[in-house]
């Protein structure tokens, strides 16, 4: 068994999808859009065929998103080399991302640098 996807609700598609294309390589569907209900969905593929889809539609109730919270907290994306993980993360802080922790060693031993992507929510870059 494997995990097919995941989803997260997204307030901007249009900005979402772009930020995953343009930082993570992501590969998007044409976009569906359910005229009855109003949502509107991509499909972003990752190189590993991981895939993950953004929804928007209108009325979506924005929540305060803490580090703290239970429940969903971060995605983790593999770049290969901890050279990448730290070109990626000073390319993403000069475009005027977040950043919540800059390139290091983990205690658990990764090697990861922590942001925040366009709507607050935290994305590991790992080795």
């Amino acid at each position: 068994m494997k995990i097919n996807h995941v989803a997260l609700y997204v307030n901007d598609l249009e900005k979402m999808k772009t930020f995953y294309e343009k930082y993570f390589n992501a590969k998007s569907n044409k976009m569906y859009h359910n005229k009855n209900t109003g949502l509107k969905t991509y499909f972003l593929e990752f190189d590993n065929e991981c895939r993950m889809e953004i929804m928007t539609k209108d009325n979506l109730n924005n929540i305060e998103k803490e580090l703290n919270n239970t429940g969903y907290i971060h995605l983790a994306f593999s770049v290969g080399s901890k050279d990448k993980v730290n070109e990626l993360t000073k390319q993403l802080e000069n475009d005027g991302c977040k950043i919540i922790s800059q390139p290091r060693i983990t205690g658990d031993g990764y090697y990861e640098s922590c942001i925040i992507d366009p709507e607050n929510n935290q994305i590991e870059i790992v080795e």
